[in-house]
């Protein structure tokens, strides 16, 4: 099970008792991811964007121009548009400052969870995610 996989099994397990947040933070080869984070926000701007993040797990490290397009046409986006939102400077700006929160977080790589403050590096599989869920469920009680 993948990690967006096992992210949305648990957040439909946990409904209504955990909220999740996403930011990207496009670390690594800063031009492909930087276009892959883009690629999630246009998406998004269609409505697609946990389609096109999906995708971009599921098939990287392909993030240049010509495969964000293939994924923008397989989830039935206006490539145009699509185009036009990669290129929006509000999207730019929001990832620049995702990164330097990131920075000040000492994030450094994807995916990286904080599950009450507390800072897991890495994929993590169900029953790990279950296991921190259920003891910081029980703890806050």
């Amino acid at each position: 099970m993948g990690v967006s996989s096992t992210v949305k099994k648990i957040m439909q397990e946990y409904d209504g008792k955990i909220r999740l947040v996403m930011k990207e933070a496009p670390h690594g080869n800063r031009d492909y991811s930087f276009n892959a984070a883009l690629a999630a926000l246009a998406a998004g701007d269609q409505g697609k964007y946990w389609e096109m993040h999906d995708l971009l797990f599921d098939r990287w490290p392909h993030f240049d121009e010509s495969s964000l397009v293939h994924n923008a046409q397989q989830l039935g986006l206006d490539i145009e548009r699509f185009k036009q939102s990669m290129k929006s400077q509000n999207h730019k700006d929001a990832l620049e400052r995702n990164l330097k929160t990131a920075e000040g977080l000492h994030v450094f790589m994807t995916p990286t969870f904080f599950i009450n403050g507390k800072k897991y590096d890495g994929d993590l599989t169900y029953r790990e995610f279950k296991k921190i869920i259920e003891g910081e469920l029980k703890a806050s009680r």
